[in-house]
Parts: C-alpha cells; sequence; structure tokens
C-alpha cells in the first residue's frame, strides 16, 4: 500500500488530511473453535492489512467509503445504529460499541482499503473492525498533550462485542486480539478465558505459507453458530456431573469419556474436538519454544484430521489442499485455519524450500480442482497502529 496514493484517494471525496491507520489480518497456527470455549489458540498476525483514511469532522456525521465497495454510507452519531446487513455493520458495530462504553466519539471522514483477502478465513472483518476502532479513538486526539494510546485489549473487546451484537456472528476473541496485539516474527498463545498471553518467537529457519483454497460455500456462518450451540448443549450435560465447569475448557478427555453415554453423538464429537484441541496448543506452544518444528507440525496435522472428522468444518478443497502439501520437500505441518468450509490451510515450511512449496502445491491444486489458488508467503506481522 502507497501511503500517499491513500491519501489522494480519500481527497477525492472528503475535505481534510486523513491520517493513516492500518490493522491485519491473521492466521491460526492452532487452536481452532477453542476460543469461545473459553480455551487456548495460537495466532500469527500476517503482512495483509485493513488501512483506514480518517479525518475528524466538527459535526456529528460519520461519512464511511470503502475501495471495494462503489458506495458511501453515512450515520448521524446522534441517532441509533441498526445493522444494513452490508460491509457497513463492521464499522457502525464499533462505532455502537465505542458510544456504548461512553468513550469520546466525534464525526469523522473515513476511507478504507483492504489487503485482506475476504471470505478466505484470514479475519478481514476483525482487521477492518479495528483498524477503524483504533482509527477513530486516536484520531481525534492526534497532537494533544493529553493524548493517550488506546487500550489494545479494550479495542478487542470492544470489536468482539460488535461483531456479536451488531453484526450476529457469535465469534470469539482471537481475531480481534491478535489484531491488537500481534508482534512481528512472533506467534501468540492466548487464553482466552483471562486473556493472559504470551508471545512466542517464530523460528527463523521456517515460513508460514497460506494457501487460499478460492472456495468459501455458502453455509459457513449458520455452521458456524450450530458448532458454538453444540458446544454449549455439550457443557450444559456435562455441568449436571461436574457442576463447577463453566465451558469445554474445564473438562478433560477421560471425564467426557466417562459421561459419554449421556452426551448425543454429534454433541460429544464437537466437543472432544475442544478438549483435544486446547491440549494440542498447549503442546505445540511447548515445542515452539523448544524449536521443534517437526513436532510442531505433527500437531498440526492431528488438529485438522479432529477439524475434519469431529468438527466437521473442512471441505474437500481443504483436504485436497492439506494433502498436497504434505506431499512436499520442507513440509513441517499444514491445516485449515479459520472457521472452515472453505478458505485458507496454513502450513509451516523449511524456509529454504518456501517458493518451490509455492509452485508446486499451486499448479498440482489447480489440476487437482480446476481452481487456481492464491499462495502467499508472509512473515508474522504487528498489530494494529498508527502509520506515520
Amino acid at each position: 500500500m502507497e501511503i500517499d496514493s491513500l491519501k489522494k484517494e480519500f481527497q477525492r471525496f472528503f475535505p481534510g488530511k486523513p491520517q493513516i491507520f492500518r490493522a491485519p489480518g491473521r492466521v491460526n497456527l492452532i487452536g481452532e473453535h477453542t476460543d469461545y470455549n473459553d480455551g487456548f489458540v495460537m495466532p500469527a498476525a500476517i503482512d495483509f492489512h485493513t488501512w483506514v483514511a480518517l479525518a475528524p469532522r466538527s459535526d456529528s456525521t460519520v461519512n464511511i467509503r470503502s475501495e471495494s465497495f462503489a458506495d458511501t454510507v453515512s450515520v448521524d452519531l446522534k441517532n441509533s445504529f441498526a445493522a444494513a446487513h452490508t460491509w457497513s455493520d463492521y464499522v457502525f458495530g464499533v462505532l455502537d460499541q465505542i458510544r456504548r462504553a461512553g468513550l469520546p466519539l466525534t464525526g469523522a471522514d473515513i476511507l478504507i482499503h483492504g489487503e485482506v483477502p475476504m471470505g478466505a478465513g484470514l479475519s478481514s472483518s476483525a482487521a477492518i473492525e479495528v483498524a477503524t476502532g483504533l482509527a477513530v479513538l486516536e484520531a481525534q486526539h492526534a497532537g494533544s498533550l493529553h493524548a493517550q494510546s488506546v487500550d489494545r485489549t479494550q479495542l478487542a473487546l470492544l470489536c468482539q462485542r460488535a461483531e456479536n451484537e451488531f453484526v450476529g456472528m457469535r465469534c470469539g476473541i482471537m481475531d480481534q486480539f491478535i489484531s491488537c496485539h500481534g508482534r512481528r516474527n512472533h506467534a501468540l498463545m492466548l487464553d482466552c478465558r483471562t486473556l493472559e498471553f504470551k508471545l512466542l518467537p517464530m523460528p527463523p529457519e521456517a515460513r508460514m505459507v497460506i494457501c487460499n483454497t478460492m472456495v468459501k460455500h455458502q453455509h459457513a456462518s449458520g455452521e458456524y453458530n450450530q458448532r458454538r450451540a453444540a458446544c454449549e448443549e455439550g457443557v450444559r450435560i456435562l455441568k449436571q456431573h461436574l457442576p463447577s465447569i463453566r465451558a469445554l475448557r474445564d473438562v478433560n478427555l477421560e471425564q467426557l469419556d466417562k459421561y459419554s453415554d449421556t452426551i448425543p453423538g454429534m454433541v460429544y464429537r464437537r466437543c472432544r474436538h475442544v478438549i483435544t484441541e486446547n491440549d494440542r496448543v498447549q503442546q505445540a506452544a511447548s515445542m515452539l519454544q523448544a524449536g521443534d518444528l517437526k513436532a510442531f507440525g505433527i500437531l498440526m496435522g492431528e488438529s485438522h484430521a479432529s477439524l475434519r472428522d469431529d468438527y466437521e468444518v473442512s471441505c474437500r478443497e481443504l483436504d485436497i489442499m492439506v494433502e498436497l502439501a504434505n506431499q512436499q520437500p520442507g513440509i513441517y505441518g499444514a491445516r485449515m485455519t479459520g472457521g472452515g468450509f472453505g478458505g485458507c490451510t496454513i502450513n509451516l515450511v523449511a524456509a529454504a524450500r518456501a517458493e518451490n512449496f509455492r509452485e508446486n502445491v499451486a499448479a498440482a491444486y489447480e489440476q487437482a480442482t480446476g481452481l487456481k489458488p492464491q499462495v502467499f508467503i508472509s512473515s508474522a506481522a504487528d498489530g494494529a497502529s498508527r502509520v506515520a
């Protein structure tokens, strides 16, 4: 992204000199569908961002334009907001939560430029939420002697609530948290209950390779909410035997198996995935700290199998992409990443083999499916920031 180009584009539509902010998308190395179960996750921010150019206004009007869509959408902060079921809900939902939190909010002109592929499972929604939230909170105090940096955990929570309550997607905290707290060349292990986190250096001999299958099955959103409901049903049943539990985070596999005859088969499998996945994340953190990429990769493969068989959120295209990756020289581990039903895989690959891996997997996937994938090599990136 050329910052001068974004500023010039802003001034085609709005007066004033904009400030520039950005927030990254993410991949999740391991720990899928555990965040809304108070569990553990290990995401990394990626070098694909949503950029926001913003100039404060003197009135209460907010005008928002995205380079990805043709229309400019406006609201008056004096009025209540209603979801329009379009891209703008991610922005207005954040504004609504900032206002509800009692934080200062003034009118603004906003232009959004997105690099994070939409519908690919790389959390373009969290990137737009975090970039917009950071921009509206920081820009109005630019140059003030009393300006304070935005609390990144508070921002992540506001953005999560926007998606839960305004957009209607019952996501966990992971996507917004890593977009706020990412660190270059580090993965982040997050405890989604306490929000305590640990930064884990990514070994320099490995690269993250992201393979976009170029499919996103239309039922993904509804299926996501169904998976969450199944986990909640599992907790409801298990609480009859284990009254102290609050979430699947508090259950081990031995306890689940002990009471399996009281749990419907589908609910049992959903719970088994979450419980075993939490264990895998904690093991993976130890392996990453020890630099044992081979063991880390084995855990990635076990994660994908569990997502495919127990949680049933994979699909033919994701499975093909993982199978092809596992045939390549230099592969440590491969798995789907994101909510599932299409989107991307994340692959940990020896740095010296990454370019050949990209070429080979892209060609083999196109031959197998007729679809031309996008394959990116990315380092772990920093979280959201103002851009000088």
